[in-house]
């Protein structure tokens, strides 16, 4: 029984390696793909209306041998910020919103859209008709 341990580990060891590179390399391979889609889809301007927001928010700990036999642990986190649009058929897009313009956007806003693929350019707040600019 030892035996097959000795013959396992080796093969669960490397079939787990091939697993996370392989999740690596397809992971790299949708990013460039949706990257080069983004590149040849057009720049569009479209009617929407603001219908959600929302942020995802990733914790990350990292740990840091100091060398002597202790171990550091150091703890960040990101967000990330999305915008839900609306057109005037009804579809919706999510787009990834850069943090600066996020707390410029209102639910309920009507305004322009531009985006190119899944990539979020800029919305225009449409002006109340009789207001001054």
């Amino acid at each position: 029984m030892s035996g097959f341990m000795f013959d396992a580990v080796p093969f669960i060891v490397s079939a787990g390696f091939v697993l996370v590179l392989g999740i690596i390399i397809v992971t790299v391979i949708r990013g460039i793909a949706q990257w080069n889609k983004n590149n040849n889809s057009p720049i569009l301007t479209v009617e929407v209306r603001i219908v959600a927001k929302r942020m995802s928010v990733s914790d990350h700990t990292h740990h840091n041998n100091t060398g002597n036999g202790h171990t550091t642990m150091h703890t960040s986190s990101s967000t990330s910020y999305y915008a839900t649009f609306e057109v005037e058929s009804g579809d919706r897009i999510e787009l990834h919103i850069p943090t600066a313009e996020y707390g410029m956007l209102v639910e309920g806003d009507v305004g322009r859209l531009t985006f190119q693929g899944t990539r979020y350019k800029g919305f225009e707040r449409s002006r109340p008709s009789g207001s001054a600019r």
